[in-house]
C-alpha cells in the first residue's frame, strides 16, 4: 500500500511540476536567445536594419532550436526502459548538447565577457609593444657602449702625438713630423666615430621618449571608461606609430658604423712618408709608423669584435597590431573567462539536469507501483464490468447455499427412481429471492 501510494505521489508530482517545468525551459531558452543576439550582433557587417533581423533570426532560430530538443528529451528519455534506447538517446543528447554549444555558448561567452576580452587583447598588446620598445633601446644602447673604448684610443693618439710634436717621445726628436701627422690622423678618425657615437645617443634618447609617450596613451586606452571599440581605434593609431619608433630605434644602432669604421682604420691605413733630415731620423720614423699601424690594427680588430657582437643580438620583430571582435577575444582569451564560459555553458546545458530529474522520477515511480502497472491501465468501464461479475457470482453462491439448507429440512419420502440432475443456471437477483421465500415458507 506505502509503495503503491509512493508512486502515485511521485506521478502526482510530475503532473503539477509540468507546467513549471515547461515555463524555466521557455525562460532558459529566451534568455540564451538574448545572448546569443547581443553576441552574434558584434559578428556581422551591414546596415543596422540587417544587423538587427539577421541577429534576430539567429537568436529566434537558437532560442526554439534549444527549447524544441529539450522538450523531446524531457518527454521521451524517462519513458524509454530498454538499455539500447536509452543509450542511444543519451548520444543524442550529447551530440545536440555540442551543437548548441557550437552554435550559441561562445556567442554568449562573447556577450558575457566580450568588453573584458578586447580590453585584456589591448592590455595584452600593449606588454608586448613595451618589451618590444625596451629590447630596441637596450639593443641601440648596447653600441653605445663603445664609446668609451673609442674615446679612449683617440686620447691615446692624441696624446702621443703631443708627446712628439714637443718631446720627440717616439722618434727621439721633437717637431711636427710624419709620426705626428699619422698619429693624428688616427685621432681625428676615432673623433669622428666618437661624435657619430654621441650624435646616435641623443637620437635614441629622443626616439625612447617618443616611444615612451606612445605608450602612456595606449595605457589610458586601455584603462579609460566608455566603449571598447573607439578605445580600440585609438590603440591602434598609437601602436602604428610606436611600431614606426622601434624600427627607427633600430636603425640608430651605431654597430655597423663601429664595425665600419674600425675596417677603415686597418685597411685604409695610409702611412706619410718619412720626412726625416737624416738618414737615421727617417729609420726612426718607419719603425715608429710601424708600430703605430700594429697598434692601429690591434684596435681595430677589438672595435670590430665588439661591433661583431652587438650585430649578433636578434633584432627585435616589427609586430602588428591586429583587432579582434568580442567573439574572438573571448575564445583566445578563454583561459582568463572561465567564470563567464561556465555561465554561458550553464545557461544552455541546465535543461540536461531536468532531464536526469526526470528519467530518476519515472525510474523511481516503476519501482515503487511494481506489479500495479497493469492495474493502473484499467479503464472505469472495465472496473464497473468487473464489479457487476462479482455481485452476480457473490448471489449465485447464496442462492445456491439457501437451496442446500431447504433439502435439509423436508421428511424423508420413499426413494424415487433416480434421475438426471438438475444443471445449475444463473437466477437473477429477483427471481433467487422468490424462490428463497418458497423454500422457507
Amino acid at each position: 500500500m506505502n509503495r503503491t501510494g509512493t508512486g502515485a505521489q511521485i506521478r502526482a508530482g510530475i503532473a503539477n511540476l509540468e507546467t513549471a517545468t515547461h515555463f524555466a525551459l521557455a525562460t532558459l531558452a529566451l534568455a540564451s536567445g538574448v545572448y546569443t543576439y547581443l553576441g552574434v550582433r558584434s559578428l556581422l557587417d551591414g546596415t543596422t536594419t540587417q544587423i538587427f533581423l539577421a541577429a534576430v533570426v539567429y537568436a529566434s532560430a537558437v532560442s526554439v532550436g534549444i527549447y524544441i530538443f529539450w522538450a523531446y528529451l524531457m518527454r521521451f528519455l524517462p519513458l524509454i526502459r530498454e538499455t539500447a534506447g536509452r543509450l542511444m538517446l543519451l548520444a543524442v543528447m550529447a551530440l545536440g548538447s555540442a551543437m548548441i554549444i557550437a552554435m550559441s555558448s561562445w556567442l554568449n561567452a562573447a556577450a558575457l565577457a566580450g568588453s573584458a576580452a578586447l580590453e585584456q587583447h589591448l592590455a595584452v598588446t600593449l606588454e608586448e609593444y613595451a618589451g618590444d620598445l625596451d629590447r630596441a633601446h637596450q639593443r641601440a644602447l648596447s653600441s653605445q657602449s663603445l664609446l668609451p673604448d673609442v674615446q679612449r684610443v683617440s686620447e691615446r693618439f692624441s696624446r702621443l702625438a703631443d708627446e712628439e710634436r714637443r718631446e720627440g717621445a717616439l722618434t727621439g726628436t721633437s717637431g711636427s713630423g710624419s709620426v705626428v701627422q699619422l698619429l693624428g690622423q688616427m685621432s681625428a678618425q676615432l673623433d669622428e666615430l666618437g661624435n657619430s657615437i654621441i650624435q646616435s645617443r641623443e637620437r635614441t634618447a629622443a626616439l625612447f621618449e617618443t616611444g615612451s609617450e606612445h605608450l602612456a596613451s595606449m595605457r589610458e586606452l586601455v584603462s579609460a571608461p566608455g566603449a571598447v571599440a573607439p578605445r580600440a581605434d585609438s590603440f591602434a593609431e598609437q601602436a602604428v606609430a610606436l611600431s614606426g619608433v622601434i624600427a627607427a630605434l633600430q636603425e640608430t644602432s651605431i654597430a655597423p658604423s663601429v664595425r665600419r669604421a674600425a675596417e677603415d682604420l686597418s685597411m685604409g691605413f695610409i702611412a706619410p712618408v718619412a720626412d726625416g733630415s737624416s738618414a737615421e731620423l727617417v729609420s726612426r720614423q718607419d719603425r715608429v709608423m710601424t708600430t703605430v699601424r700594429a697598434a692601429v690594427d690591434a684596435q681595430s680588430a677589438a672595435l670590430a669584435q665588439a661591433a661583431d657582437e652587438i650585430l649578433a643580438e636578434s633584432r627585435v620583430e616589427s609586430r602588428r597590431f591586429v583587432p579582434l571582435s568580442s567573439a574572438e577575444a573571448v575564445i583566445r582569451y578563454a583561459g582568463d573567462f572561465v567564470p563567464s564560459w561556465a555561465g554561458a555553458i550553464s545557461i544552455d546545458l541546465l535543461p540536461a539536469v531536468l532531464v536526469f530529474v526526470l528519467a530518476i522520477a519515472h525510474r523511481s515511480m516503476r519501482r515503487e507501483a511494481g506489479a500495479m502497472d497493469a492495474a493502473e491501465m484499467i479503464t472505469a468501464a472495465e472496473m464497473m464490468r468487473s464489479v457487476d461479475i462479482y455481485r452476480r457470482m457473490t448471489e449465485q453462491i447464496h442462492a445456491a447455499e439457501h437451496v442446500d439448507d431447504a433439502d435439509d429440512t423436508e421428511p424423508q419420502a420413499d426413494p424415487a427412481p433416480p434421475q438426471a440432475p438438475a444443471v445449475l443456471r444463473p437466477v437473477p437477483a429477483s427471481k433467487g429471492n422468490a424462490d428463497e421465500t418458497k423454500g422457507t415458507g
